[in-house]
């Protein structure tokens, strides 16, 4: 039984390996989410994830993620999880906002519509400078957090059922 810990510790591949995840990447600022691919997908790695059944998707930009999303999960009944990676730069105006709080609302729909795990790895920084050093810079790499979430929320449903 799940016990709820904050601190959940998952054991290097001992997680079913036959997962199947799809990871969805913006191309926009695509300079800071293929870095954030990249820490995504050694983490999956890592955990014992066969690298077979991971896929990824390019889209445009941070909105097409939730239609991506939910397109995928109505079509390939055989996905565990998606991680969802962007990045969105604040500019002149506050339309960072506006797509911030779109993709996070639209991504748990997806989500809970499905019951899998559909996990927001969107950065949501104020420059390219903020992008970079959360994209495997000084505050690590947000990519590599989202996998281990998928991860983690794996290892959480595979205990409840």
């Amino acid at each position: 039984m799940f016990n709820g810990s904050h601190n959940q510790e998952i054991k290097k591949n001992k997680i079913n390996n036959s997962y199947k995840i799809s990871i969805i990447v913006s191309q926009w600022n695509n300079d800071i989410t293929e870095l954030l691919y990249d820490g995504a997908i050694s983490k999956l790695l890592e955990y014992g994830i066969k690298n077979n059944n991971i896929q990824r998707y390019d889209v445009p930009g941070s909105m097409e993620l939730v239609f991506a999303s939910e397109y995928l999960l109505n079509q390939k009944k055989d996905i565990h999880a998606i991680i969802c990676l962007g990045c969105v730069i604040k500019g002149k105006t506050d339309h960072d906002k506006y797509i911030s709080s779109s993709v996070s609302k639209g991504l748990m729909s997806v989500s809970l519509k499905y019951k899998k795990p559909v996990i927001f790895g969107v950065l949501t920084t104020n420059n390219k400078k903020q992008g970079f050093e959360r994209s495997g810079g000084r505050y690590g790499n947000k990519g590599e957090e989202a996998a281990l979430t998928v991860i983690k929320m794996l290892d959480f449903i595979n205990k409840i059922n």
